[in-house]
C-alpha cells in the first residue's frame, strides 16, 4: 500500500469509522501532518478542529440543521433591505406593514429617517464598512479563478430579488467612492502597518446576473453578517484573507450535500477561528497576551534563541518584526504562499492544540531557511525578501518548523 493510500485509510478510520465519538487527539495527530486532498476529509476535519462540530457524530445532523437555520435567519434580518421578508413581499403593502413578522419594520420607519431606532438609517450607515468589504473581496485570491466563478448554490432569497434593489450587497456600493474608503483597525486611524497588509493588486471581479452569485459575493455576505453581529470589532481589512481559504474548502467539498451549505458552515468556522485571533485585529489589545505585539515578540525571541547572528543583523538594520511578521501572523500566512500551500499550513495550525505555537515556528523557519541571503543582504533587500517571500516547497518549511524545539 502506498503512503498516500495509507494516509487516506487512516482518515477514513478516524472520520468515518463505526465509532460514534471521534478521537480528536488522533485526528489532531493525523491532520498535523496534512489532510489528504480527497473526499470531504479537509472540510470535515476543519469543522471538528475549529469546534463547529462536536466529536459525537450522532449530534452532527441536529447541530448542522440548527446552525444553518440560524444563518438563514441572519440573512433575513441583517442583509435583506428593511421592510422585505424572505419571500419578497413588501412590508408597506398588503396591510401587514406594522406586523413584526413582515421584516421587522413598522409604518413609523421611513427611508429618510435619521432616528437611532430606524432600520433604514442603520441600512445606509452599514455602507461605510460595506465599501471596504466590497473592495477587499473583489481582489480575493486573484491568482486563481475560483472566487470569480458562479456558485452552484446561490442564496435563493437574495439572488431572486425580482428587480428589488439592495438585496445583493454589492448593489449598495457606489464604485466611484471606493478610492476614498478609509481602512482602520478598531480604535486606530490610518497606520503604516495597513500598507503591509495590502500586497495584492486590485482586481475588479464582476457580479453575476440575477439568479446567480459569484463566490466572492457569498464571501462578501459572510463578512458583512460577521461585522453586523460583532459591532465592537466590525470589519477590519485582512479578514477577507482569513475567510477566503475556509470558504474555498467548504465550497469545494466533494460531498454536494455539504457543499450546498458552504456559506453557513464557513460562517461558523470563520467565527470560531476569529474568536481565537480577534485580538490581532483590535489595536487596544495589541499589548495583551495573544495580541499581535505579544505574538511578534514571541517570534523575535524564538529567532534570537535559534540564530543570534540573524537576530542581531536584523536588529542592526532596524528591520523590525512589524515590517514583515505583522502580516504573517495577523493573516496566518495566507498572503505569503499559494492557496494550496496555505491550506496545508492551516491543517497543521488548526491541529496544533497550542494553536499558534506552530504558526510562530513556521514564521521562524521561514527566516532561518533564508539565512544565507539575509546575512548578505542590506536593509532594502531583506525587506523585499521577507515581504515577498520567495517560492519554496511548503513541506520544507513545515518540516523545518517541526524540528524546532
Amino acid at each position: 500500500m502506498s503512503i498516500f493510500k495509507a494516509r487516506v485509510k487512516e482518515f477514513e478510520d478516524a472520520l468515518a469509522g463505526p465509532q460514534d465519538v471521534i478521537d480528536l487527539k488522533e485526528l489532531r495527530k493525523l491532520a498535523f501532518n496534512g489532510v489528504p486532498d480527497v473526499q470531504s476529509f479537509r472540510a470535515l476535519s476543519w469543522k471538528l478542529l475549529l469546534g463547529y462540530l462536536g466529536p459525537r457524530r450522532s449530534s452532527w445532523t441536529t447541530t448542522l440543521a440548527q446552525k444553518r437555520a440560524l444563518y438563514k435567519q441572519f440573512i433575513e434580518e441583517l442583509v435583506l433591505p428593511p421592510g422585505h421578508s424572505s419571500n419578497g413581499s413588501d412590508a408597506d403593502g398588503g396591510g401587514d406593514a406594522d406586523k413584526a413578522d413582515s421584516g421587522g419594520v413598522g409604518l413609523q420607519d421611513h427611508p429618510l429617517s435619521e432616528g437611532p431606532e430606524s432600520a433604514w438609517n442603520t441600512f445606509f450607515n452599514d455602507n461605510e464598512f460595506l465599501l471596504q468589504i466590497d473592495k477587499d473581496v473583489r481582489r480575493l485570491c486573484p491568482d486563481i479563478s475560483f472566487f470569480q466563478q458562479p456558485t452552484d448554490y446561490p442564496c435563493e432569497i437574495v439572488v431572486h430579488s425580482k428587480g428589488e434593489h439592495g438585496r445583493r450587497l454589492h448593489e449598495r456600493v457606489v464604485p466611484a467612492v471606493l478610492s476614498s474608503a478609509n481602512v482602520e483597525r478598531k480604535g486606530l486611524g490610518m497606520t503604516k502597518q495597513i500598507n503591509m497588509i495590502t500586497k495584492r493588486s486590485v482586481e475588479n471581479y464582476a457580479a453575476m446576473e440575477e439568479g446567480q452569485e459569484a463566490h466572492w459575493e457569498v464571501v462578501q455576505r459572510i463578512l458583512f453578517i460577521y461585522a453586523k453581529l460583532n459591532p465592537g470589532q466590525g470589519y477590519v481589512q485582512g479578514m477577507n484573507e482569513i475567510v477566503g481559504p475556509i470558504y474555498y474548502v467548504m465550497a469545494s467539498d466533494p460531498d454536494l450535500s455539504y457543499r450546498a451549505h458552504a456559506e453557513a458552515d464557513c460562517f461558523f468556522c470563520f467565527t470560531a477561528l476569529m474568536s481565537e485571533i480577534r485580538d490581532f485585529f483590535i489595536k487596544t489589545l495589541d499589548d495583551a497576551e495573544g495580541g499581535i505585539k505579544f505574538m511578534m515578540a514571541r517570534l523575535s525571541n524564538m529567532l534570537k534563541s535559534k540564530d543570534l547572528n540573524i537576530y542581531e543583523l536584523l536588529k542592526s538594520q532596524e528591520l523590525h518584526p512589524q515590517y514583515y511578521s505583522f502580516r504573517w501572523l495577523t493573516l496566518l500566512l495566507s498572503q505569503e504562499f499559494p492557496l494550496p500551500d496555505v491550506l496545508r499550513i492551516w491543517d497543521s495550525v488548526f491541529a496544533d492544540e497550542q494553536r499558534f505555537d506552530f504558526l510562530i515556528k513556521i514564521c521562524c523557519s521561514m527566516i532561518l531557511i533564508q539565512r544565507e541571503a539575509i546575512l548578505e543582504n542590506d536593509f532594502a533587500s531583506n525587506v523585499k525578501l521577507l515581504q515577498n517571500y520567495p517560492p519554496i516547497d511548503i513541506n520544507v518549511v513545515i518540516t523545518h518548523a517541526g524540528s524546532l524545539a
